[in-house]
């Protein structure tokens, strides 16, 4: 099991420092990672949000693949709907090339109703889009129609799929899952049986919210307005007009009330370890990353997650699978 980051690219208004210095700033976090024991670091996509998110993964994909020597380079996900296989694929090769054979490519259908409206894509048939991208995708990086073509064959491809259907999907597509939800185990291997696929093929990984800090009470306090203003976005970009300042006040009243929030677990080295154990305990499970930062949280709240996550809690999870 490898443990990564999850990239976040945000930059609010709020707390927003030059664009250039926060790409270089993230490339460097990168390089640091890897340098503490960083297994993978993973990106995802999304369009016209005013913080910025991340709208090209595999482009600053090919950044990290040149500045890095070990890490595996996911994308979890790139929004198939809106791209053509043959750009996908050609890209994937180029950033495999870079990285020597480092790249994991993950795909999604996609949810935000203005990105299918500004590109043209279908939102009712994104998943029949999507899995037929995917096979496309498959089909030119391994008979080499993506020329100059990838270093590895096959590139390791992924499903960010949800729910039992989903699951079901990706399984009869013999693709990983981008999920650690264990009640989704069993439609996926039926789907990898279904699919004609051997059963012991079965992968998964996937983010866990957890923020690693040597005093959670503390550092979940200070985390609640950038906590807000993901939480706020993502909303946002479904339809909803809930304003990151109206979160804030009612996250702050939950962790008063029950002593947690919503979507994020702010955990001391021991608890991460024990949380990541359980939840992938008896799962096939490659792949686990979370989040590198939330929405421009403090810098020094980001190294110290990094810093404890890739020594203590890496030290702690692979001892105990060892065992």
């Amino acid at each position: 099991m490898k443990l990564g980051m999850f990239l976040d690219l945000r930059n609010p208004s709020r707390w927003r420092r030059p664009w250039a210095d926060h790409y270089k700033q993230t490339l460097d976090r990168v390089v640091w990672a890897e340098e503490l024991g960083a297994d993978s670091v993973w990106m995802t996509e999304h369009h016209f949000f005013d913080d910025g998110y991340l709208p090209q993964p595999l482009t600053l994909a090919a950044a990290i693949a040149a500045k890095t020597d070990r890490v595996r380079i996911g994308t979890a996900v790139l929004l198939a709907p809106h791209r053509h296989p043959v750009h996908i694929a050609e890209e994937a090769a180029i950033v495999d090339l870079v990285s020597n054979g480092r790249l994991e490519l993950g795909l999604g259908a996609g949810w935000a109703p203005k990105e299918f409206e500004t590109f043209g894509s279908d939102f009712d048939k994104r998943y029949a889009v999507t899995d037929s991208v995917f096979e496309q995708v498959r089909r030119l990086l391994s008979d080499g129609g993506a020329p100059p073509g990838p270093v590895q064959n096959p590139v390791p491809m992924w499903l960010g799929y949800q729910g039992p259907r989903g699951a079901e999907r990706a399984g009869k597509l013999g693709a990983g899952l981008l999920s650690l939800n264990a009640e989704l185990i069993s439609p996926y291997r039926a789907g990898l049986i279904d699919g004609g696929h051997c059963e012991g093929t079965a992968r998964l990984g996937g983010v866990m919210e957890i923020i690693v800090a040597d005093d959670p009470d503390k550092v979940t306090r200070e985390l609640i307005p950038y906590l807000a203003h993901q939480v706020s976005t993502y909303q946002q970009g479904r339809g909803s007009a809930v304003g990151p300042e109206e979160l804030t006040d009612e996250f702050s009243a939950t962790l008063a009330r029950t002593g947690s929030v919503p979507g994020l677990k702010v955990m001391t080295p021991d608890a991460a370890a024990t949380e990541i154990l359980t939840r992938t305990d008896g799962l096939p499970v490659e792949h686990v990353y979370l989040w590198s930062s939330l929405a421009g949280m403090p810098d020094h709240i980001v190294e110290r997650h990094l810093e404890l996550f890739f020594t203590t809690v890496k030290q702690l999870v692979t001892g105990a699978v060892r065992c």
